[in-house]
């Protein structure tokens, strides 16, 4: 398979050399393609600069902040428009593994999804809060019970994706942002009877850089799930089960 990792960048040039050449290191196989939203700090100026640009490392610069889930939706584009089989989503600022990008691409032999998962034997968060903790952990069990999804990590940033998978959740056409595209596509996924496996991370706060994440995000990712579960109700859609749990 073809594969790619896409990087959503927002004044990132802080850890992004980092995660470049980390991910040179454990997926040399993968491409890489930054999706900087105009980024004031230069982090599209530091991508250009490193000694895989051009061959493996690709820039998609856009125009502005536009939302993490329209970062994404260009990349996917832009990765099926250049024929990648395998498309894994990650976040720059260093709080996801590179090491188990290699995971997620193997069990795209088997699977259609694969998500790193804090929330399944072997995974983890490191360096948060326990409000955080709690806040997270009560934010899957809400968007679980309201949807009846499977997956133990609804909100989850770590995927890899089958190209076909990403066409068959309608991933480029979905309109949500934040943690609400992270469910969007996990809910949608099930609902399309996809094979999804879950596999153990680790999740590690970020070290530089600051948090993009803010209210409006919050409440979109409380609003939305119940919004779906009404449509799907009024269509009389049943949720579907091919989740399975990964070993660590």
């Amino acid at each position: 398979m073809r594969n790619i990792v896409i990087v959503p960048t927002y004044e990132e040039r802080d850890s992004i050399v980092v995660l470049l050449d980390a991910l040179a290191a454990t997926a040399p196989d993968a491409d890489v393609l930054v999706v900087d939203d105009a980024s004031p700090d230069g982090t599209a100026d530091v991508v250009r600069a490193h000694p895989r640009f051009g061959p493996h490392v690709h820039l998609l610069e856009r125009s502005g902040k536009d939302g993490l889930g329209a970062a994404y939706r260009a990349g996917f584009q832009w990765a099926l428009q250049h024929g990648y089989e395998g498309i894994v989503q990650m976040d720059a600022d260093l709080s996801h593994p590179p090491e188990r990008v290699p995971a997620l691409l193997d069990a795209l032999r088997d699977v259609d999804v694969a998500v790193g998962s804090r929330y399944v034997p072997g995974g983890g968060s490191r360096g948060w809060p326990w409000r955080r903790r709690l806040l997270s952990r009560a934010g899957n069990v809400y968007v679980r019970a309201v949807l009846g999804l499977h997956v133990h990590d609804c909100t989850a940033g770590f995927k890899a994706f089958r190209a076909e998978a990403l066409v068959a959740v309608g991933a480029l056409t979905s309109r949500s942002e934040g943690y609400s595209f992270q469910v969007e596509n996990t809910w949608r996924a099930e609902r399309a009877g996809l094979r999804v496996r879950e596999l153990p991370i680790v999740f590690t706060e970020r070290t530089a850089g600051a948090s993009k994440m803010s209210t409006s995000i919050a409440l979109e990712a409380l609003r939305l799930p119940l919004v779906w579960r009404r449509e799907e109700l009024r269509h009389a859609l049943a949720p579907r089960r091919r989740v399975e749990v990964g070993a660590a």
